[in-house]
Parts: structure tokens; sequence; C-alpha cells
């Protein structure tokens, strides 16, 4: 066979893979660009919604002495009688600024029930309430997730508060006690839903990635 024949096709081979090998890499570049593009579209869609979030919830985080049983079980029992409390006497108020005004007016009365559950449990511990602005990882209540970030919320300490803790929202009401079924109140989420657009509200409630997991008990 004529050694020119042969070096043209080892040359149109060669060309050939190089035009494949070529090709791949093009196609792997524009999928890795069109992730970090689509990456950062959707981190800067997150921190919006977010910052609207974080104006239209009042979050409630009781953080634990430890993470020994009886801690853990006086902070559930702590979390009971709060929400008792906030049940029996906290108006219907229209926005989060107004529930967290409330909750301010009677943090002394939300501290005092707290004592006495700790008291009529035998233990010593001591108690703080406030009303502040706490950073919280994502977190699913039932089937609405609400992204990380800063949110004003009710936060009770117990003792050195150096335990696992637990979560909900105190408006719009997104808190559940049943961790097994894990369904929030219909009220709480149709408020949710009236002050958020409907991308939002959809994002929120979406099945998707960027719902983080079943999460009711979460480290500080």
């Amino acid at each position: 066979m004529d050694s020119k024949y042969l070096e043209k096709e080892y040359i149109l081979r060669r060309d050939k893979k190089m035009s494949v090998v070529i090709l791949i890499m093009a196609i792997c570049i524009a999928v890795l660009l069109t992730g970090i593009i689509y990456g950062r579209m959707d981190a800067a869609s997150q921190a919006k919604l977010q910052e609207h979030l974080s104006q239209e919830v009042l979050r409630f985080h009781v953080l634990a002495n430890s993470d020994s049983e009886k801690d853990q079980s006086l902070k559930l029992k702590v979390r009971d009688r709060v929400l008792g409390f906030l049940e029996e006497n906290m108006p219907e108020t229209d926005s989060a600024a107004d529930a967290a005004a409330w909750v301010r007016e009677h943090i002394d009365d939300i501290e005092k029930v707290s004592c006495d559950i700790v008291t009529a449990q035998g233990m010593h511990q001591t108690v703080s309430a406030a009303v502040t602005t706490c950073w919280f990882p994502d977190k699913s209540y039932g089937d609405v997730t609400l992204p990380a970030g800063n949110y004003e919320a009710l936060r009770i300490e117990l003792g050195v508060a150096k335990g696992h803790n637990w979560w909900c929202v105190l408006y719009p009401s997104l808190c559940f006690l049943d961790t097994v079924n894990a369904v929030v109140p219909d009220e709480g989420k149709e408020k949710l839903k009236n002050v958020l657009t409907e991308e939002e509200y959809a994002e929120v409630t979406a099945t998707s990635d960027f719902k983080i997991g079943w999460f009711f008990f979460g480290e500080k």
C-alpha cells in the first residue's frame, strides 16, 4: 500500500479523534459554565428570598443546657409550656413585627413560665428569654423549607445552652409537635402564602434539592 496513502489515512484518523476530544471538552466546559452561572443565579435568588422571609416570619428557638437525657427532656417540656402559653394568651396578629412586639412586651411572663417548668422538674438551671436576631441553617418545617440566614426569633436559653436545639416558626404558625407526621398548620401556610410572591411560595414549598431534609433538632 502506498506510504502517502497510509500517511493521509493516519492524519485523517488523528484529526477525527482530535475533533471528538475537542467536542467533548467543549461540552464539558459549557456544562461547567452553565452550572456556575446557574449556581450564582440560584444563590442570588436564595439570598433575596431569605431577606424577604426574614421580614415576614418570627421564629422560635429553644436551646437545651446539654445533650443529656434529662436536659433534652426539659427542653421539650419548656417548649410545650411556652407554646401553650402563647396559644392561650397571644392575640391574632397581622404581621411578624406585631407578633414580635407582643412577645417583647410579655417576655417576663414567658421567662417565668419557663422557669416554673424548670423548677417543677427539680432542675437548677438559669433561664434566659429574649427576642433577638439569630442565624439559622436551612430548615424544614413539614413541607415548608426556610433558607439559611438571620431571622428574628424568640430565643430561650436553658443553663449553658450547649445542647441540641429545637426550632419552629411562631409567625405565621408553622410549629408542630408531631414530628412523625410532620404536618404544619394550614392556617400558618396560608398566611405565609399571602405575604410571599407566587414564585417565592413555590420555592419554599417545592420538593427539590433546595430542601435539606426533615430536621427537627439541630446543632447550634
